[in-house]
């Protein structure tokens, strides 16, 4: 265009002040020809009615043939043109100021990368005035990701991604051996989280015991409830085992990874800059202050984390408190089976931790329990509770008791309510926990992992934590059908499970023990859901109402009254009371209507 421009200015200064030349006038060809034989300034130039020439014909040649009108034409087309020139030469101008406002800014982000590319500087502290080593990942051989907490979730979180080639560094506050008196029932949905992660082989040779399902006790009464298996693997099962067993085997296991480093230490805070998070401040088993760096830190510090404050709004329940203790040389009732008895005045739970150990964990409701120092503990574990353990147990409990190796934890439930924060994610029970008498904590946690594990999978650069965090906005959905379901269902049954004055409730609970023991659909459902071989929040719903349906049933049958008909319309309350508040704290959309969530349809970002 810049040069079809220059040339016809020429012709207009040349033949500015030219007398019109004769029609039959006929030069010589000339090198104008070339734009003639360009079928789009041809098509152009005819269809405007500026020229009018053949294919074979001159430029010269039609310009010199036409009229006097046609110079006119002519005329007024180069003035176009000039336009033209002036035009092109604004937009190259604002183009050029465009182009080096980028390279001033590229380079100023260069400067900035370069800048943080030292591998370890000491630095001090504004505010203390001690010196903090501050580790600079090198080019080359940054970190991809931090760890905070090596337990169930961080253990393998770490090895799942080092598999996958990301670059891990994993803080642990104590990296022996824990002593815990949960975590340690794994259910088959589960173990087959674990199978997909490739930690299978971590329950092996710690004296794992296989779970198949749940032996009920009440008033004497007992039902079996197995696991629905038939369309899996023969391995396929649940899991019990010593928790602080099973995390070594995985920290093992994710050590051996040569792109996985597990170091002890504490992490104090988070570093934040300009709102994102840049990486942790940590004090090492020495005592040294440290600050470790990467584009992703995620937090799996446990139930008692002091660092979810920043990540989420917490809102942690406590409704009870675990006693444990642990049986020696003892058979179960139902061998390979959890065993559930609906006590008074909460349940009580044994299940097998090893070939020799059974683990009992007594439900004592409320945040406070008899002080173990003093023996009011002993006192009511043998007053209170021994009475209501089946007799086949009862020896081994209270000599159990009598042993005094007595433990206590506080049961906690809170819903996941995260704050999107650029360049950190919560994991584990620092991000959501549920009452434990289901045993779906580490269910949770593993089914999570996969889905953290196959939305990182396309990333090659972390780095971008805006678009990084948008896009895993839709981690929280795409983990409600099993955290939803496993969450729900724990909840909803320590409520129906416990003891209570109220004569709705005391119906509800009845229900809930003969609707699981009618076998069929109305026990493999329920423990389908149990399980997390079946993780359908829908499905969930509508068999909690047929337990309580089944519960009106039972009091208008044979002969209905006033009084039982207003009994099963308060018992209809009641179970509406207990579920209702807790699909509220899930979040209603995500858990039945997830596909009218925008996140869900994100693609992963540019790398």
């Amino acid at each position: 265009m810049p040069f079809l421009s220059l040339t016809l200015t020429t012709i207009n200064l040349q033949y500015k002040d030219a007398p019109v030349p004769s029609p039959t006038i006929t030069p010589k060809p000339t090198t104008y020809r070339s734009l003639s034989s360009k079928p789009r300034l041809r098509k152009h130039f005819k269809t405007t009615g500026i020229f009018h020439f053949s294919k074979t014909q001159d430029l010269s040649t039609s310009l010199l043939a036409n009229s006097a009108s046609g110079f006119h034409r002519f005329k007024e087309m180069v003035m176009v043109f000039d336009g033209y020139i002036v035009g092109t030469f604004l937009v190259s101008l604002l183009g050029f100021v465009f182009l080096f406002i980028l390279r001033h800014n590229n380079n100023s982000r260069k400067k900035k990368i370069e800048k943080g590319s030292r591998e370890f500087k000491i630095q001090t502290d504004a505010v203390s005035g001690t010196e903090i080593g501050e580790c600079w990942p090198e080019n080359g051989s940054s970190t991809d990701v931090i760890i905070v907490g090596a337990g169930v979730a961080g253990a393998a979180l770490a090895h799942t991604l080092g598999k996958d080639g990301r670059r891990v560094h994993v803080i642990e506050r104590d990296l022996t051996e824990p002593d815990r008196i949960v975590g340690e029932l794994l259910q088959p949905g589960g173990y087959l989280k674990l199978v997909e992660l490739g930690l299978e082989d971590c329950v092996k040779e710690i004296d794992a015991q296989r779970v198949l399902g749940y032996a009920l006790f009440k008033d004497e009464r007992n039902t079996k409830l197995s696991y629905p298996l038939e369309k899996f693997h023969a391995d396929v099962a649940g899991r019990s085992f010593h928790n602080g067993r099973f995390i070594q085997r995985m920290r093992e296991k994710a050590s051996t990874l040569p792109n996985v480093r597990l170091e002890q230490g504490t992490v104090t805070s988070l570093l934040e800059e300009n709102g994102t998070i840049r990486g942790v401040q940590y004090k090492t088993k020495d005592g040294q202050e440290l600050r470790a760096y990467a584009p992703l830190t995620i937090v799996c510090d446990g139930c008692f984390s002091n660092l979810r404050r920043s990540l989420c709004n917490p809102k942690v329940d406590v409704p009870s408190c675990f006693v444990g203790l642990v049986l020696e040389n003892c058979e179960l009732p139902f061998s390979n089976h959890g065993h559930v008895i609906l006590g008074d005045p909460s349940p009580i739970l044994f299940y097998p931790i090893s070939s020799t150990e059974v683990r009992c964990l007594v439900d004592v409701p409320g945040q406070k329990v008899p002080s173990i120092a003093n023996g009011e503990m002993a006192n009511y574990l043998k007053t209170m509770v021994a009475p209501q353990v089946p007799p086949e147990l009862r020896d081994a409990f209270i000599a159990a008791v009598n042993k005094g190796n007595i433990r206590t934890m506080p049961n906690r439930s809170m819903p996941a309510d995260p704050y999107p924060t650029p360049g950190a994610l919560l994991m584990g029970d620092a991000f959501n926990m549920r009452h434990p008498l289901t045993g779906g904590g580490m269910t949770v946690a593993l089914s999570d992992i996969v889905v953290l594990r196959d939305l990182l999978r396309p990333l090659h650069d972390l780095h971008d934590a805006a678009c990084l965090t948008k896009y895993l906005e839709s981690f929280y959905t795409l983990r409600k059908p099993v955290a939803s379901t496993i969450n729900t269902l724990a909840g909803a049954l320590y409520k129906v499970f416990s003891a209570s004055p109220d004569q709705a409730r005391k119906e509800m609970r009845q229900a809930c023990f003969d609707y699981l023991s009618l076998g069929g659909i109305f026990s493999t459902g329920p423990v389908a859901l149990l399980s997390g071989l079946n993780p359908r929040p829908l499905s969930l719903v509508l068999h909690f109402f047929a337990v309580a349906i089944y519960g009106v049933g039972r009091l208008l049958l044979p002969f209905p009254s006033l009084r039982r008909m207003w009994i099963g319309a308060r018992l209809i309350a009641t179970a509406s009371g207990i579920i209702f508040p807790i699909i509220k704290a899930e979040g209603v959309r995500q858990m039945f209507f997830p596909a009218t969530v925008p996140a869900l349809y994100r693609a992963p970002p540019g790398n």
